[in-house]
């Protein structure tokens, strides 16, 4: 959910015209080609270069790096000529082809035999196509609050693990005169408040994908009447958020957006901050030697509940329309190599999603470390609902003080509304 400045954009596309340039001078080497589409703009530059290091570890197969986006691949795969092999953002628009039985089976590889149980549910919650390995995560994005270690120290505050403590720590700091969280409401950045508020209250509240999974049972009769649903399920959960956005965040929250929230709390205006580790970055621009730490949200007073929100930033997936699956399986088989995918996921704060992989050694992520190994992870509840329903504008209303209760009526009623029209699944064997 980070921002992507145009320059990032425009130099996304400039490496991408220079890898297609090069790859066509060496069009007469006898090798065969092909083409890799990669979605992560701020990591062009480290991926073209594992493309370059792999095209020169052999002599049979040229990858071509595609950065042009999941728009374009979407329309290669309607006119028959999709990528060979993709490292992608897992989401609703990539995992339709998932659905759709469009991508080949990756069980095999020894990619998929290092891949941590923790994962295959979070994949199957966008969809699967029965008896298919469809996708391997290759990076995850860890989120959940940044705080301020330097704050908590000078007021002899440990990190809360209870609602009761997370409370008891926000009056204490309020009474020393220290804002507890620094909040961007502005209208412009509601994914701010999907991303963070909504997400992490909903997901320390409740098993996200039990919830999720027992929502598509009920398909188009979620409603008031039904034993599952939004209104039902997040009522709470929202109300406790308004609590903390009503009493313990910056007066000016409403006009904030996501650029103003970075430099304040690298000011030091606020001791938490709930973003993503993209914001660490934008932070360290104002305070580069800010001690910063991460932990859960704690939204029950249970211990037991405290979870971690992630996101499979990058899965890999080798489409069924490929005229190249055997290249294309061997390069796959180079991106996984733990030194490939370890060294890209420290590049990017992700957390690598294989059995033997290191922890990641940046302290600030560090207190997240422990709820990724023992699998005590949630997708954020926002991203799983479909685009068409304005999840982001209903958390932003919420957090400006709308009715919970009402606003999640309204979204359990676009919930039933899509899954009416949604066609019937097949199910597909290997």
């Amino acid at each position: 959910m980070s921002p992507k400045p145009l320059r990032l954009a425009a130099g996304a596309t400039a490496l991408a015209l220079l890898g297609t340039a090069l790859a066509g001078c060496a069009a007469g080497d006898g090798r065969e080609t092909i083409r890799f589409t990669f979605s992560k703009r701020e990591a062009i530059e480290f991926m073209t270069e594992l493309v370059a290091d792999y095209n020169a570890s052999q002599d049979k197969v040229r990858v071509e790096i595609d950065t042009s986006g999941v728009d374009v691949v979407s329309a290669s795969f309607v006119r028959g000529n999709p990528p060979d092999i993709m490292l992608a953002n897992y989401n609703m628009e990539v995992a339709r082809f998932v659905d759709r039985c469009t991508l080949s089976d990756l069980s095999g590889t020894d990619a998929a035999a290092e891949m941590a149980d923790t994962y295959q549910p979070l994949l199957d919650q966008y969809g699967i196509c029965e008896g298919r390995q469809s996708a391997l995560p290759y990076s995850v994005m860890a989120e959940s609050v940044i705080y301020n270690k330097e704050i908590f120290t000078a007021n002899d505050i440990d990190v809360p693990k209870t609602w009761d403590e997370l409370i008891a720590a926000c009056d204490k700091l309020q009474a020393a005169g220290i804002t507890p969280f620094y909040a961007t409401l502005a209208s412009n950045d509601a994914w701010t408040i999907g991303q963070g508020w909504f997400d992490y209250a909903v997901g320390g509240s409740l098993d996200v994908v039990d919830f999720y999974d027992k929502l598509a049972a009920e398909g188009a009769d979620v409603g008031p009447d039904s034993e599952i649903s939004f209104q039902d399920s997040f009522t709470e959960p929202m109300e406790k958020m308004q609590l903390l956005l009503e009493n313990y965040v910056n007066k000016d929250a409403q006009s904030r957006g996501y650029g103003d929230g970075n430099l304040a709390f690298g000011k030091g205006e606020a001791a938490m901050y709930l973003q993503g580790p993209w914001a660490f970055s934008e932070i360290a621009k104002t305070a580069p030697d800010l001690d910063l730490g991460t932990f859960p949200l704690p939204m029950t007073d249970s211990e037991d509940d405290l979870a971690v929100r992630v996101n499979l930033d990058l899965a890999a997936m080798i489409p069924e329309g490929s005229k190249h699956k055997e290249a294309a399986t061997d390069f796959l088989e180079y991106l996984f190599l733990p030194e490939h995918i370890q060294a890209y996921n420290d590049s990017q704060l992700g957390f690598t999603p294989t059995k033997t992989a290191d922890a990641p050694s940046d302290p600030r992520i560090e207190g997240m470390i422990d709820y990724i190994d023992e699998g005590r992870v949630y997708q954020g509840p926002s991203v799983l609902i479909p685009k068409t329903i304005p999840v982001f504008n209903y958390a932003q209303s919420i957090a400006l003080g709308a009715d919970p209760a009402k606003t999640l009526s309204t979204l359990d009623a676009d919930w039933a509304r899509l899954a009416f029209r949604a066609p019937v699944k097949k199910e597909t064997e290997k």
